[in-house]
């Protein structure tokens, strides 16, 4: 991402390109707004999403210089989802994510 993470992807100042240049924003919009249909369809509540990436990361991704380095920030996917009022994980934290849901569901139940 160049400009900021998903949140500015989604609010328009930044971009996801690839590392060969070609910007593939609008791919990223569409597939996170997908997302969100079938979460909010199916009632989701919590996600666990792949770390780092470019769609899911949840608290790193890379700085789009393709050189490695992450900085703060969520994916554009996940950003979308948190603003839909889900609450998005990474792999990394799995068990937090269960304890997370398992807290609504005895809330709900």
């Amino acid at each position: 991402m160049v400009g900021g993470d998903g949140i500015q992807v989604l609010i328009g100042p930044a971009r996801v390109i690839t590392r060969e240049g070609s910007d593939v924003t609008g791919a990223f919009r569409t597939g996170a707004e997908h997302a969100v249909g079938v979460a909010r369809s199916l009632a989701i509540r919590v996600a666990v999403l792949k770390s780092r990436s470019p769609s899911c990361a949840s608290t790193a991704i890379y700085d789009g210089s393709f050189t490695g380095h992450l900085t703060e920030g969520h994916g554009v996917t996940a950003a979308a989802l948190i603003q839909a009022g889900v609450r998005v994980f990474d792999e990394m934290h799995f068990e937090e994510a269960d304890a997370v849901l398992s807290t609504l569901d005895t809330r709900d139940g």
